[in-house]
């Protein structure tokens, strides 16, 4: 599969990303678990190598994931490889990383903090520049949107970072953003089960890419999970998914499993291969933290994307109208 090039730059990514929010470890938001249970540094790092020997080059982290402890992961594994990688990380939370907690800022902190958020993240990740920098916050005032714009724009000017984005699902939001010169991606959710079809279509029109955050589900498009399945208390999939939301995934996926798995695919693979079937601008960022994932999820991209009949059929198991093809 062919890289991408960002809109408006030079950057080319690889046709899937490395996500490294479970890299970060156990941490808070607000009151409640955000991590992904506890984090085995040196695999995280042995992860990285190996998607980055099999061809994947963006790397997707957040100064909130582990309070700054994915960023600091990821630039140990890059130190040598700087020139191999497209970074993007986030910013716009209130991040203790002392007390591993995070919280939320307002608009006015968050335009305050921009430029000592981008510092601290430059050193977390040990780089001179961050090649894609979004706003995680899911929701920003439409008015303020302008001045957001502007100082990112001096932080490209000034050399800080070369693109921007956001990651928000809300498609009218993401249109005042595609209106900055440097904008270049858009961060949604998306799966098989979770179509996005308003923000697939913008993204599409706009020259924008869309990357695409829980493109597994959270890992319940594999065969890892049951309905049965139980986390530890650390983990946020013990509070994020209720026992029926989880049965209704489960008896989802069995309904299409034999669609993914086609010529030899894994359920992993073929869930990858159905966001590629939506539209060349689409890149998954599935969540990688051993090497034997990164393998796994590397080798979809030889598979390459679903055909047409096969979207079309998974659209009719679901109960769904039609294909969500851009």
């Amino acid at each position: 599969m062919q890289f991408r090039t960002l809109r408006n730059s030079n950057l080319q990514v690889s046709p899937m990303g490395l996500g490294a929010w479970a890299m970060g470890g156990e941490w808070v938001f607000i009151d409640n678990q955000a991590g992904w249970g506890k984090a085995d540094d040196a695999e995280s790092i042995r992860a990285i190598h190996a998607a980055l020997d099999a061809g994947i080059n963006l790397i997707d982290t957040a100064a909130n994931y582990g309070t700054g402890h994915s960023e600091e992961i990821v630039g140990k594994a890059i130190r040598d490889r700087r020139d191999q990688v497209v970074i993007a990380t986030k910013f716009g939370f209130d991040v203790d990383e002392a007390a591993k907690k995070v919280a939320y800022q307002s608009p006015e902190a968050i335009l305050q903090n921009l430029a000592f958020e981008c510092e601290r993240s430059l050193r977390h990740l040990g780089v001179d520049t961050i090649d894609i920098y979004q706003l995680h916050m899911w929701e920003f005032p439409s008015e303020r949107v302008p001045e957001l714009l502007d100082g990112l724009e001096k932080l490209v000017a000034q050399g800080k970072i070369r693109t921007y984005g956001w990651s928000t699902d809300d498609v009218a939001l993401a249109r005042l953003f595609a209106a900055g010169e440097n904008c270049t991606v858009i961060q949604h959710a998306a799966n098989v089960m979770e179509p996005a079809a308003a923000m697939f279509n913008f993204t599409a029109a706009s020259g924008l890419t869309s990357l695409v955050r829980s493109p597994l589900l959270m890992g319940f498009l594999s065969d890892k999970y049951d309905k049965d399945v139980q986390f530890t208390a650390t983990d946020v999939r013990s509070h994020a998914f209720p026992k029926e939301n989880i049965a209704k995934i489960v008896a989802n996926r069995a309904k299409i499993r034999e669609i993914l798995m086609s010529n030899g695919r894994s359920v992993v693979q073929g869930a990858l291969g159905w966001l590629w079937a939506v539209g060349e601008q689409v890149v998954p960022i599935p969540g990688i933290r051993t090497v034997a994932q990164a393998m796994e999820n590397a080798a979809a991209m030889e598979f390459g994307p679903l055909t047409p009949g096969q979207m079309a059929e998974i659209e009719q198991l679901l109960g769904r109208e039609e294909a969500v093809v851009a």
